[in-house]
């Protein structure tokens, strides 16, 4: 089976990210003696740094972890509303919808805060020795990814006519940043150096060192600048400026939590994810609607019965998504329990029939009606209806090197953007495991706040206007996001932890990867990590989208060019809306594994983008 790279194996540390600087972080502390949980610190902050496009120190991020000789837990770094983000307050500014940019759609920051507990409470090394790395990019440069300055040129508009304080630091002179030219953030380096500074001040010990910096961050001159910057209105999509409600109480009040994953068996494979304010438990539901033996006789792993399955059973899951996710504590209606149910589970795989459905369909778990927001809610055309468009094809003319405008940062002409998401997968010699999915606090999601050097978050945008839904607007309640770390075991034994940026499509990438390991006994020749993570990928869009303006696109299907003629053939006579992308344009998986029997450590990362790598001996 061909393969791009080498699959990495060895027996002393692993690790694989999105960008190559972040992976080196992590080897570079587990070289020098740290654990995995140091080494996925050190990354999560270069990260900030490197694809500050995809995330930045504002934002947010969901951890699996397993210690080694331990039980697999979640930690929870996505903050919830602020106190003052109520329904009213939006609908009496004349909204509908929560902006998709600006300082009113920013969450309370949770990444920081998460950070730092992970690095106190399974970690051995300082704060200072993770986030030096950080602070050296940060400070002295690195390469600009192509993707950066794309996308500043995209919002540049934005920056220079409303957002000064971004145009500063991504427009010096002018110009986005070209691809390869040393990008800096002083700013940004010079706050991680005074925060140290004040946390060092505090005492001597590693552990009263870590409180100290998350006080200074929760009520300290890094939550003085936030609150303030907040304050002041800023424009964002609603065409008007707007001022943030996040204030210094919001801030002082976040703590990241440690909670227990939901699971699902499958095939003898255990496998973990966050619970419902994530779309973690998507990914179980997509497994539980698998036909038993699927990936063996007629669901040939990679032909068209085996993509049509997955393809139909994704819909329905993101159908359930719509209907049932969120952080609604006070009226949950439904659980993962509920949807993982066999008979439920039974009930709905018996909808996935010859043809594509473009509607949406969620479920009725134990008779309960769905709660769909406005978007949807809207009118979405019938079977019939389709059945005469895509009769005749309506599809789009192939393009080789199409991406479609779902998934990775984007940003429109009326200035909505939209961005996307970094991982990192690290394991170490002991047998410690962790996954981690960052995100938020995009460079094109509000402006740079000047004193500290990075923007907040914008992921309230994932929330409805439309009170009485799992994930209406309230303050406290975390917004659903699409972050999905992923971690699964065998015989109990952690073995596996992988994830991929990719906002909506997270759940459906990596689960095409988790199959083609799962399933390597079945699939001729093959496929280790790096085969699976190589192997032709997809996705479909037939659901509303988190992101504002939360549209969707009934039917469609985009894959890449490598699938095959005759897939593509076969999916478009089944009615699929197929739109052919390039060749190597769908995901960016980063996995890393352990076999407990010997103790070989394994990792991969997706040659897609041009950046992600894996490293380790």
């Amino acid at each position: 089976m061909f393969t791009t790279r080498p699959t990495l194996q060895g027996t002393f540390g692993m690790a694989a990210s999105s960008h190559w600087l972040a992976t080196a972080a992590a080897m570079a502390v587990l070289e020098d003696g740290g654990n995995a949980f140091d080494a996925a610190v050190a990354a999560g902050f270069t990260l900030q740094v490197v694809e500050p496009h995809m995330n930045g120190p504002a934002g947010e991020v969901p951890i699996i972890l397993v210690p080694a000789g331990g039980r697999p837990q979640v930690l929870c770094g996505q903050g919830g509303a602020p106190a003052g983000a109520t329904i009213g307050h939006f609908t009496a500014l004349g909204l509908d919808e929560v902006p998709g940019t600006g300082p009113l759609a920013a969450a309370v920051p949770g990444a920081f805060d998460a950070w730092l507990l992970l690095l106190r409470d399974h970690g051995t090394k300082r704060l200072a020795e993770v986030l030096r790395y950080a602070i050296g990019h940060a400070a002295h440069g690195h390469p600009a990814l192509p993707a950066v300055g794309a996308t500043v040129a995209a919002v540049r508009e934005q920056f220079e006519r409303h957002w000064p304080s971004s145009a500063a630091l991504y427009l010096p002179d002018g110009r986005p940043p070209a691809a390869g030219a040393l990008l800096r953030n002083v700013r940004l380096a010079d706050t991680w150096r005074r925060l140290l500074a004040e946390a060092e001040a505090a005492g001597a010990g590693r552990e009263q060192q870590i409180e100290a910096a998350r006080r200074v961050w929760r009520q300290g001159f890094v939550a003085d600048a936030i609150a303030e910057f907040a304050s002041r209105p800023a424009m964002d999509t609603s065409g008007v400026p707007h001022a943030g409600v996040l204030t210094g109480d919001d801030l002082a009040a976040f703590e990241a939590t440690y909670e227990e994953p939901v699971r699902h068996e499958w095939d003898g494979w255990t496998v973990c994810k966050p619970d419902m304010w994530s779309q973690g438990p998507v990914f179980l539901q997509q497994l539980a609607l698998l036909p038993h033996g699927f990936g063996r006789s007629s669901h040939a792993y990679g032909g068209p019965e085996y993509l049509h399955t997955l393809i139909e059973g994704g819909k329905l899951a993101m159908a359930d998504r719509e209907a049932w996710y969120g952080d609604d504590t006070e009226h949950v209606e439904a659980t993962v329990a509920d949807l993982l149910d066999p008979g439920y589970s039974a009930e709905r795989r018996s909808l996935v029939g010859e043809f594509a459905s473009a509607e949406l369909r969620p479920g009725r778990p134990g008779g309960r009606s769905p709660r769909l927001g406005r978007s949807a809610s809207a009118v979405v055309p019938g079977p019939g209806d389709w059945a005469m468009a895509l009769g005749g094809g309506d599809q789009d003319a192939d393009d080789p090197g199409a991406r479609t405008d779902r998934v990775g940062p984007v940003a429109a002409a009326d200035g909505a953007t939209r961005g996307d998401t970094c991982h990192v997968d690290v394991v170490d010699r002991w047998g410690n495991m962790v996954s981690a999915t960052p995100s938020g606090g995009w460079l094109q999601s509000s402006p740079v706040v000047p004193e500290l050097g990075f923007p907040l978050g914008t992921r309230l945008q994932m929330a409805h206007l439309r009170p009485g839904l799992p994930n209406s607007l309230a303050p406290g309640r975390r917004p659903r996001t699409t972050l999905s770390p992923s971690l699964a075991l065998r015989d109990g034994e952690p073995v596996l932890a992988f994830g991929t940026p990719g906002g909506d499509a997270q759940d459906q990438w990596t689960l095409h990867f988790f199959l083609a390991v799962a399933l390597r006994p079945a699939v001729r020749g093959g496929l280790d990590l790096q085969g699976a993570i190589d192997a032709p990928n997809w996705h479909q869009e037939g659901f509303p989208s988190s992101f504002h303006p939360h549209t969707m696109d009934p039917a469609r299907v985009v894959v890449e060019s490598r699938v095959g003629e005759a897939v593509i053939a076969e999916l478009r006579r089944r009615r699929h809306r197929v739109r052919v992308a390039g060749p190597w344009s769908e995901g960016r998986v980063c996995a890393v594994a352990r076999d407990p029997r010997t103790g070989l450590l394994s990792a991969a990362a997706d040659p897609r983008g041009m950046q992600g790598y894996a490293a380790g001996r």
